[in-house]
């Protein structure tokens, strides 16, 4: 029985830390879109009535 008490505190530790590492990863704007707007110039838009 201890043992299993072992593997949740584990497994409550490690998940803490992928919660840590994801929070600090947004945080530091590792999920920004740095891509997306130097190649939107090179989509086609969708033509306004007034163009």
């Amino acid at each position: 029985m201890t043992v299993v008490f072992l593997l949740i505190l584990v497994s409550l530790v490690v998940a803490l830390g992928f919660l840590a590492a994801f929070l600090w990863a947004v945080r530091s704007g590792q999920y920004d879109d740095d891509y997306t707007p130097s190649v939107r110039i090179l989509f086609d838009e969708k033509q306004t009535e007034n163009d």
